[in-house]
């Protein structure tokens, strides 16, 4: 395996550019430590009113659309961001994961599941008393990343 590094002086944003014969468990590890490794530094500006707050993203318990806007709610609050969900996937930290289509979970701030079996399963956060519901699409997901979560926390 080869590896290079090519400086650019005119480029709006680094870019990795992986070039294989075929994507083996090597390319896909290589692939996960560089996405993981960007999403570190994600920052997100988050909106209340007029005013604008920057804190970490372990704060957040969880991303939820409500009507036309996204909202990141803490414990005891909830700002509106301007990301829609599909970008959030992308950019926040493996710890964040689809809960539902309109929602996305901090699995290391995850208190508690109630399962049911034949509809959605309630999901509790810890120092909080907001919830959310996983549906059963993205159950099986949200239960492997928990089950996991101990190579996220710090």
């Amino acid at each position: 395996m080869k590896i290079r590094i090519e400086v650019v002086n005119d480029l709006d944003e680094d870019e990795v550019l992986i070039r294989c014969g075929r994507v083996d468990d090597t390319i896909q590890k290589i692939h996960r430590y560089v996405l993981e490794q960007s999403s570190q530094n994600t920052k997100i500006t988050f909106f209340k009113q007029n005013q604008e707050f920057y804190f970490p993203l372990d704060e957040v318990l969880f991303f939820e659309t409500e009507g036309e806007h996204i909202y990141a709610h803490t414990a005891n609050d909830a700002y509106r961001i301007k990301y829609r969900l599909y970008e959030l996937e992308e950019i926040l930290p493996k710890n964040f994961v689809r809960a539902a289509k309109s929602t996305i979970v901090n699995i290391l701030q995850v208190y508690s599941i109630t399962r049911n079996l034949t509809a959605s399963s309630l999901v509790q956060f810890i120092n909080s008393h907001k919830q959310v519901y996983v549906s059963r699409y993205y159950y099986s997901e949200l239960r492997q990343r928990l089950n996991e979560r101990s190579t996220y926390e710090k």
